[in-house]
């Protein structure tokens, strides 16, 4: 009678189920097949489970065995297979007898000598295994910590493939892993700090706002202003992730397989900083398998761009629909996939091909064509999408020298921005966002009225500057933060003036 183990396979950051049947007949020419559309690491698992089995003192079927991943018609990827097309051989050859495996799931890639190693998307499995009412889920032990981190699970963390079966046959048994306490994230040491920075207050003023509200930002300025330290010292102001943020991040770096066994918990916000020579695949996500892209990496932390009108135009313009919406859409022959893609968008230009057009100490040599065609990389409604632009001035000689720390350090600047986005997360508790930037139009109209005068100073800006609907919901969130900093239930004139600064002023 054929035997049948239950797994899952990780379609991005979500699994479906897959049942792992096993069947063999004396009849016809000995061998191992595996049918239900596997790929070639599915493939190879045939001959890994059966060495992996000889290995641990047990034997494989004989005969014809055939393997079916049900559902026949969804492609099966990855070396997770393993373990449960062990079981089932297993269990065919009555080696296995006693478990009630309709309560169990497995995951997990086989050595040739029966130990188990680590897999990647182990938290999608688990929380999957929570959402079809699995009380089991056996993994390798390298992987039990991430897979404790969900509660109502008996999460067995298993090193080798006779332990396991020892286990399933009351011989001796697992221990289930404790369920991981999740902690806040210790204060740390940036490497970058806002007071080692020497002037540019209203860049860090501009930086502040950005962390508080989670909005995007573009800085413009002559080489060597100080744009990418003021970048890299980003992170050291961020708030600290709520749980549900933190679970997010962690889930997406679990598929990716960069979730380091030591740590199974994201703590930190990410900070992602491709090089300008990226592909639009490896920026968004994708492959013939898709993975997560940096953008996704960058998910409730920092995408920095560095040279930003040096990335091909086809690359930025991958950018405007998770700028807009917070989730990447990646469509291949097989199906689409969605990842999210919530983050702050720092990016750092020059003005001009020679970097001097506002530098008044120096002689810009860029025709104007030059400049057009230089600034034509980054298009229109690529720049709606991003809420602050500031211009980042050389810095001069006596501020560069001053004796003593230049502002507030990171650790005050991150106390107010902490306190915003507190506010921030009461403001929508009901609304399963968690900052200024991530609310919709209906919630706009709803969380930032405004008075009279400011909205003549809006309709004004709006007439003089031709802005655009967008453009102006995006004034009134980032004003929204602005007041959220400054500990005001209502948005002040002076809130929506500072917000109409950043706006470029070409428009």
């Amino acid at each position: 009678m054929p035997s049948k183990v239950l797994s899952a396979a990780c379609l991005g950051l979500e699994c479906e189920s897959v049942e792992v049947e096993a069947d063999n007949s004396p009849y016809g020419n000995p061998g191992v097949f595996i049918v239900g559309l596997p790929d070639k690491a599915v493939d190879e698992s045939k001959s890994r489970i059966r060495s992996a089995i000889k290995n641990s003192g047990f034997d494989f079927p004989r005969g014809n065995v055939t393997f079916n991943l049900a559902p026949a018609d969804l492609r099966k990827g990855g070396t997770h297979y393993d373990l449960p097309l062990a079981v089932a051989a297993m269990i065919l050859n009555q080696q296995i007898k006693k478990f009630d495996l309709t309560t169990a799931m497995f995951a997990g890639e086989l050595a040739l000598d029966g130990n188990l190693r680590p897999v990647p998307g182990i938290l999608s499995f688990a929380l999957f295994a929570k959402k079809s009412g699995i009380n089991n889920l056996f993994v390798p032990q390298a992987n039990a910590r991430e897979a404790a981190l969900i509660n109502s699970l008996n999460i067995f963390g298993v090193e080798n493939l006779a332990q396991l079966v020892r286990h399933l046959n009351e011989e001796e048994s697992i221990t289930p892993y404790a369920n991981q306490s999740i902690e806040l994230a210790e204060e740390i040491i940036f490497p970058m700090d806002f007071k080692y920075i020497r002037g540019q207050e209203s860049a860090k003023r501009a930086l502040e706002i950005t962390a508080a509200g989670s909005h995007n930002v573009l800085m413009s300025g002559p080489p060597g202003s100080g744009k990418t330290m003021l970048a890299k010292a980003l992170p050291s102001i961020l708030p600290q992730m709520a749980l549900d943020e933190s679970l997010e991040v962690t889930k997406i770096y679990s598929a990716a397989g960069l979730l380091p066994h030591d740590e199974p918990l994201i703590r930190l916000r990410p900070c992602r900083s491709p090089h300008h020579t990226a592909s639009g695949v490896s920026l968004v996500g994708g492959g013939a398998w898709p993975r997560p892209g940096e953008i996704s990496l960058a998910h409730r932390g920092v995408l920095f761009l560095d040279e930003f009108l040096e990335f091909p135009k086809s690359v930025l313009e991958n950018l405007r629909q998770p700028l807009e919406d917070g989730v990447i859409a990646v469509s291949r022959a097989a199906g689409t996939l969605h990842f999210p893609a919530k983050f702050i968008l720092v990016a750092a230009m020059n003005p001009c091909p020679c970097g001097f057009m506002t530098d008044p100490d120096k002689n810009c040599t860029c025709t104007a064509n030059d400049i057009l065609r230089y600034r034509k990389r980054a298009s229109g409604p690529l720049l709606d999408r991003i809420d602050l632009h500031l211009e980042v001035p050389r810095i001069k000689f006596d501020e560069l020298t001053a004796v003593g720390a230049s502002g507030n350090d990171s650790a005050s600047v991150r106390d107010r921005v902490q306190a915003a986005r507190n506010i921030q997360l009461e403001r929508f508790k009901n609304e399963k966002i968690f900052a200024n930037s991530e609310m919709s139009s209906e919630l706009t109209q709803k969380y930032c009225e405004i008075d009279n005068s400011s909205k003549e100073l809006l309709r004004t800006a709006v007439e003089k500057l031709h802005l655009s609907p967008r453009v102006y919901f995006r004034i009134l969130k980032l004003a929204r933060t602005i007041a959220d900093l400054a500990e005001s239930e209502k948005i002040n004139l002076e809130h929506i003036a500072e917000a109409l600064q950043y706006r470029p002023k070409t428009e």
